[in-house]
Formats: C-alpha cells, structure tokens, sequence
C-alpha cells in the first residue's frame, strides 16, 4: 500500500462544509482526517487525478450539521442533505471518475451519528461508495465488506496525546463513567451503578475524582453503546492500557480485516450484563495479562498522529481504505 496507494481529493467546494472539519471533540477524527489528506505532506495524496486509486469526497457531515441544521425546518433531514447530493453532481458533470464505477471507488468520512442516514443522499454514494464511519452499525445498513470503521477519537481541547504503558497497579477490577444514554447504558446502570466496590459504575464521577487515573487504576473498562454503536473509551481504554470490554449490538469493530479483537478485548452480550462481574472475575490471571499485553501491542493502531505515521490511525483507516478498493477489482 505504501509504495502504490493514491488518494485524490476534489478541489471543488469551499470551507467551512468542504475541505474542514472539527479538531475537537469526540467527532475530531473527521476534521483531522480530512486535513491530513489535505496536508502537503502526505503521501498518499495523488498529484492528479488520473494515478488515482479512490477518491476523497472531502465534506464533513459535522460542519452540514453545525452550519446548516434548523430543527424548526419541515424537511430539515432534506437541507442537511443537499450539500452533499449537490456536490456529487458538480463533480459527475465536471469529471468521468464518478461516473464510471458510479462512485464505487470513491469514499466519504465521518463521525458524526448522522454520518450513515446523510449518506442516504445520493444513491450510490449509500450502496457503491466506501463510507468511512465512526457509527458502523450493521443494523443500520453498514456493510463490513464495503465500509469501513472509523474509531472514535475524543479530543475535548484538541490536543493530541500518547498512550500509557502502565500495567502495574491495576487493582479495581473494572470501570466505566458516562451518561446514561441508550438501553444498553441504561441497563448498565440499573445493574452495577454504585453497587461494588471492584467494579465501578457511575453516570458521572463524583467532583474531585479523575476520570483517567480511574482507567488506569483499572483491569477492565466498560465499553457500553449509547444512543449509537460507537463509543470514545474503546480508544480511551486501549490508550491507557485497559483491556475493553465490547457491550454492543451490531457494532462492526474498527480494523478488523487484520486485528483479532479477541486477543486483546473482552465481548459479553449485553443480555448478560447483570453477570459482568463474574464473567471478568472467572478470567485466568494469566488470560488478563495476555489480553492486557495484546492491548500494548496494538496501542500505535490507535494513535492520532500528525502528520500520519507508519501503523497509526490513520494509516490503519487509510489501509482499510485501500483492502475494500482493491476487492473491486478495477483494471487501474
């Protein structure tokens, strides 16, 4: 991928609904990833068109949304839309590229919730495209072969950091801290919220305590879906060295085409959330140190770098990118 993989980015359109994105916040991965392939550093950028292997269609569905969403609209689903259904008409009437796979080797990113349902608004951009998203849910017309999972990154002031490699002083069996938001939280809470002492459950940390310091004081965190299948803690968590444990539905899982999530990650139905506590304690020590040693070892996986390097997030996105071009098979 390193020495052939080229990324062509449409000039067309202006900031701030093209070409931006956010820097901060848990939707950061959208804005940074289309700087990235903006940057004159990158690689992967192509210098024209035609050496071309996929096609960036450089939106960001977090800026339609900042920038253009009127809730008291009628069809304000209709608004938000339009932008993008417009923009792939100025390009399939100015360019042959979409036209001849009908947008097949072309891919969006992002990380809003509302990424997948505003992709709805061109046809093929939803079935052909490869639509790069942090809410990568089945149920939801995600298809694993076709997209792909973009991890979501929170980054509340923007700033990029590294991950821990502390795994001594794990003495709190497992933690999770976070609004109540969707069934499976919500049955969470009703289960193990302020009820033991080895595994600590809270809508949110009582002042003075460090949301951090509990991750890393921590075997296990609790990786529950909200109101969507994405969560930031699968990030935090493996940032801080603390082996996640998955507690979602249809939920595709960022990298798997070469990551075995198995090896370093913890899955419990979420029909089974009132025996969390068992399933984790039952774990063999040394299953913990091997899944907590698989954590450590794919930590760079999962780092937000900039500019990229080699096996970082978005080395690992634009990986994902080039597996699902190369299944199209096109003769260039």
């Amino acid at each position: 991928m390193e020495k052939r993989f080229k990324v062509w980015i449409y000039k067309e359109g202006e900031a701030p609904i093209m070409h931006a994105g956010p820097g901060a916040s848990i939707y950061a991965i959208e804005g940074h990833f289309i700087s990235e392939m903006e940057d004159k550093r990158n690689p992967f950028a192509a210098e024209n068109p035609n050496e071309a292997h996929v096609f960036l269609l450089p939106f960001s569905v977090v800026n339609i949304v900042k920038y253009i969403y009127d809730k008291s609209l009628v069809d304000y689903w209709g608004t938000l839309r339009r932008p993008i259904s417009d923009y792939i008409t100025v390009i399939s009437n100015k360019y042959h590229y979409w036209n001849r796979t009908l947008g097949a080797d072309h891919f969006m990113v992002s990380c809003h919730d509302w990424g997948a349902y505003l992709s709805g608004a061109n046809p093929e951009l939803y079935e052909k495209s490869i639509r790069v998203l942090c809410n990568a849910n089945m149920s939801e017309g995600f298809r694993p072969g076709k997209d792909v999972t973009l991890p979501e990154v929170n980054l509340p002031d923007g700033k990029l950091s590294n991950p821990t490699n502390s795994s001594t002083g794990r003495t709190l069996l497992a933690f999770f801290a976070g609004g109540a938001h969707g069934y499976i939280r919500e049955n969470l809470m009703h289960h193990w919220q302020g009820k033991d002492e080895e595994l600590v459950v809270n809508e949110y940390l009582p002042k003075g305590l460090n949301y951090a310091e509990f991750m890393t004081k921590s075997k296990y965190c609790l990786c529950p879906s909200g109101y969507e299948v994405a969560s930031p803690r699968i990030v935090e968590s493996i940032f801080m060295g603390c082996v996640p444990v998955i507690i979602s539905v249809n939920y595709s899982l960022p990298f798997s085409d070469v990551l075995d999530w198995t090896k370093f990650s913890v899955d419990i139905p979420v029909e089974k959330t009132p025996e969390i506590k068992r399933i984790l304690q039952e774990i063999p020590e040394d299953k913990y140190r091997e899944l907590q040693e698989g954590v450590m070892q794919v930590q760079r996986h999962f780092v937000l770098n900039r500019p990229a390097k080699r096996f970082d997030l978005i080395h690992m996105v634009l990986h994902s990118v080039w597996l699902r071009r190369l299944n199209l098979r096109l003769p260039y």
